[in-house]
């Protein structure tokens, strides 16, 4: 369509050019409107004939791809493939995916077979998929977004919001994520990291969480800290904690489990002395 009004601007800017080209597309898109007029009478008729005579509905189908294949001799077939949102996926598997030619009839194209091909891709989430008659076929795909890298049975996958696994294989450039861990840990993990997020100094420090008997959490802090946090308002003790935080420094005193599973109080166990004890010196013999 993009084209046929820029022939037609072109056209108007140059009087003194013939407009058999304006012409020309005008008796094209005319000529395959009345042709998909009859395509979709032809559709109707085929599935409602079927029943009583295949070797009609047949005729009816071999008519219907004569007609297609009349529109791409008049310029409906696919010259280009326009992608929008794409940014993880490869060009390559998404071509794959869609099946389509340069030169193939436009309107043999079926985009609800190629959206269901699109969106079994692994980083794709939703697809849409037109025709830009005369020759373009439009994709708008929305993909899934990176939330945290789930950890089981000693295998990582990259999950995202939703808790659905993109990727299984070359993880290394998500190693900065959140890891989880526990079978039921991806359902999860969406409420866990808008929980953390309320704090973002704490969060900075987050490098693992553990989902626990299939109700809690325990967060792992950067410095071999645990943290413990309850079944039920994980938000409020997560903020008491960061209160602790900034008031009393909690988290640079050597502690190696923080337990805020009790409402009103914080429950702090040290690391144990890295420094051996001094033995008593006695008299050699």
């Amino acid at each position: 369509m993009n084209k046929i009004k820029s022939k037609v601007a072109w056209t108007a800017a140059n009087p003194s050019k013939p407009r058999r080209k304006v012409r020309t597309v005008i008796s094209r898109t005319r000529t395959t409107a009345a042709v998909v007029l009859v395509l979709v009478i032809l559709a109707g008729a085929s599935a409602s004939w079927q029943l009583t005579s295949n070797s009609l509905a047949s005729g009816i189908a071999k008519a219907k791809w004569h007609l297609i294949a009349r529109t791409a001799e008049l310029g409906f077939r696919v010259e280009d493939i326009l992608v929008v949102g794409r940014l993880e996926t490869p060009r390559k598997e998404l071509l794959e995916a869609v099946r389509l030619s340069r030169g193939a009839p436009i309107l043999a194209f079926d985009i609800e077979a190629a959206r269901q091909r699109v969106e079994q891709l692994p980083w794709i989430r939703s697809a849409r998929v037109e025709r830009m008659l005369p020759d373009t076929i439009l994709m708008n795909v929305e993909e899934r977004q990176p939330l945290v890298l789930w950890q089981h049975q000693g295998q990582f996958a990259l999950i995202d919001h939703e808790g659905e696994v993109i990727l299984r294989d070359g993880l290394e450039r998500f190693s900065n994520l959140v890891v989880v861990v526990g079978e039921e840990a991806p359902v999860h993990a969406a409420a866990l990291m808008e929980t953390l997020g309320n704090e973002p100094e704490l969060l900075q420090l987050v490098e693992a969480a553990v989902w626990v008997g299939g109700r809690r959490w325990n967060i792992r802090l950067a410095g071999d800290i645990d943290v413990r946090l309850p079944e039920k308002n994980a938000k409020g003790a997560w903020t008491r904690l960061a209160e602790y935080e900034r008031a009393h420094s909690v988290l640079a005193r050597d502690v190696q489990v923080l337990d805020l599973r009790l409402p009103d109080r914080l429950i702090v166990r040290k690391a144990p002395s890295s420094t051996p004890p001094v033995k008593n010196k006695g008299r050699e013999t």
